[in-house]
Order: structure tokens, then C-alpha cells, then sequence
């Protein structure tokens, strides 16, 4: 059993994408709506994949990748941005510059087709097991 962990403040997006997720018997989602609490259960449940959001309250997401990143403990966890930012990007006083110096394993513009995700996942577990 996988434990992918998904960060966003989207209730309803969330709700979707945990779903479309489960749908595979083997994955299951934790949950998070914002990157300080993210961090916490990342700590705490040691996913094997975490998918990010960028725009959040608190914490960006930019911001909660660059702490699991340096983390020791965290920083082999594949992480797959999943955002509507570019659309977004005058809305926030985040730069694209940040996004651009990630170190994520993959980034993936909402909205994503179920499919499109699935097989995002299913490569990077395959890859990062």
C-alpha cells in the first residue's frame, strides 16, 4: 500500500483527486489544507509521494518543498507540484523564479485528466520504491 499525501486548500479538489487516487486499491491519501500542517503529517506518516499545492494560506507550497527538500529525513520523498499557479501567477506576490529552483520530481498544471494523474503517480512510485 502506497500513502500518497496531498496538500491543498481546495476542499472540493481534494476531495476529487483523493478519488480519482483511491480508485487505484493500492494508494492510500492522506490529507493536508495547507504546507505547515502538510509538513507535520509528512513527519508523521513518512508518504511515499507528496503532491503539493502552490497557492495556499500559511505556507506555500513552494515554500513546504524547499523544507522537505532540506529535510534529511524527508528529502528522498517524490514530490509532484500540482497547480493552477501559472494561470494564477498575478493574483500572488510568490515569483515564478521560486518555482523554476525546485527540486520537485514533477509538476503537473490543474486542471489534470484523472488519467494524466495516474500515470504521473504510477511512474514516480515506480521510480522513487
Amino acid at each position: 500500500m502506497y500513502k500518497i499525501l496531498l496538500v491543498d486548500d481546495d476542499p472540493d479538489f481534494v476531495a476529487a483527486t483523493k478519488t480519482v487516487l483511491e480508485s487505484r486499491r493500492d494508494y492510500k491519501v492522506l490529507t493536508a489544507s495547507d504546507g505547515v500542517f502538510g509538513l507535520a503529517i509528512a513527519r508523521a506518516e513518512r508518504p511515499d509521494l507528496i503532491i503539493l499545492d502552490v497557492l495556499m494560506p500559511f505556507e506555500d507550497g513552494f515554500t513546504a518543498a524547499t523544507e522537505l527538500k532540506n529535510d534529511s529525513e524527508l528529502s528522498q520523498i517524490p514530490i509532484m507540484m500540482l497547480t493552477s499557479f501559472s494561470q494564477r501567477k498575478g493574483e500572488t506576490d510568490i515569483s515564478v523564479a521560486q518555482g523554476m529552483a525546485l527540486e520537485a520530481e514533477d509538476y503537473i498544471e490543474k486542471p489534470a485528466s484523472p488519467q494524466e494523474l495516474l500515470r504521473r503517480v504510477d511512474k514516480l512510485l515506480k521510480i522513487y520504491e
